[in-house]
């Protein structure tokens, strides 16, 4: 069953709650099936964080909504259960402090998938071409909310924002000290620990991918460069 069909029984059942009472009831619906209940956890904290961050520069463009329907693959037939988890995140009076928070919960000690959730935020925000300052703000507090560090949030503000200007060195999480073969070594894990199979084995669905195949584009750029720079 594909990830629409598990979020759109799921709806069907909890759509008359509160938003953050449907956040809540991922836990038990699904307790008996962890694959599932992570692929539904994560597929609703994008939606509901994605519908209150289209709204943190003031204007909901068509790019962003673009954006959104890119990074999910919607099939035409299921956009409207997207549509409708989408509509009672906005309309819900909690602020996404509150559903970050809840997000956090759902993925205790799993900052691997929390970081793919930050991923596909920035993917949204920075589709009208220019990440807002209040878009920047919502993406910092979400990630401080989600225990990221600072350095990791880094690397991937500029994959997403400079991935060209950025420091390698930040991006790839290296240090600067180490020499040629640990460089090798970390990328070739940074390869592997970001494969799409990966991202699929911590509960991503596979309708995400694009998450997975832009964050290997942003790392082999990085590495490119930082190739170039020692001549390696």
């Amino acid at each position: 069953m594909s990830i629409w069909a598990n979020l759109g029984e799921f709806i069907a059942n909890t759509a008359s709650q509160a938003f953050s009472a449907v956040i809540e009831s991922v836990r038990t619906v699904f307790e008996g099936d962890p694959a599932t209940r992570k692929q539904v956890a994560f597929s609703i904290a994008i939606i509901a964080l994605s519908a209150k961050m289209a709204k943190a520069d003031g204007i909901v463009t068509s790019e962003e909504v673009g954006a959104f329907q890119e990074l999910f693959e919607i099939p035409v037939e299921e956009a409207g259960h997207v549509a409708r988890v989408y509509n009672l995140a906005k309309q819900d009076v909690a602020g996404y402090e509150s559903y970050a928070s809840q997000v956090k919960t759902l993925f205790p000690d799993e900052n691997d998938i929390l970081r793919d959730v930050l991923d596909g935020l920035f993917h949204i925000a920075k589709a009208d071409g220019v990440i807002h300052e209040r878009e920047m703000h919502f993406v910092e507090t979400v990630s401080d909310i989600f225990g990221l560090d600072h350095r990791e949030f880094e690397g991937v503000r500029l994959r997403h924002m400079e991935p060209e200007e950025g420091n390698p060195y930040v991006v790839l999480g290296a240090d600067p000290a180490w020499d040629d073969e640990q460089l090798k070594a970390h990328y070739r894990k940074l390869v592997r620990d970001n494969h799409p199979d990966r991202m699929l084995a911590r509960g991503v669905p596979e309708e995400f991918l694009k998450i997975a195949n832009d964050r290997l584009a942003g790392i082999n750029l990085a590495w490119q460069h930082l190739r170039r720079e020692r001549g390696i």
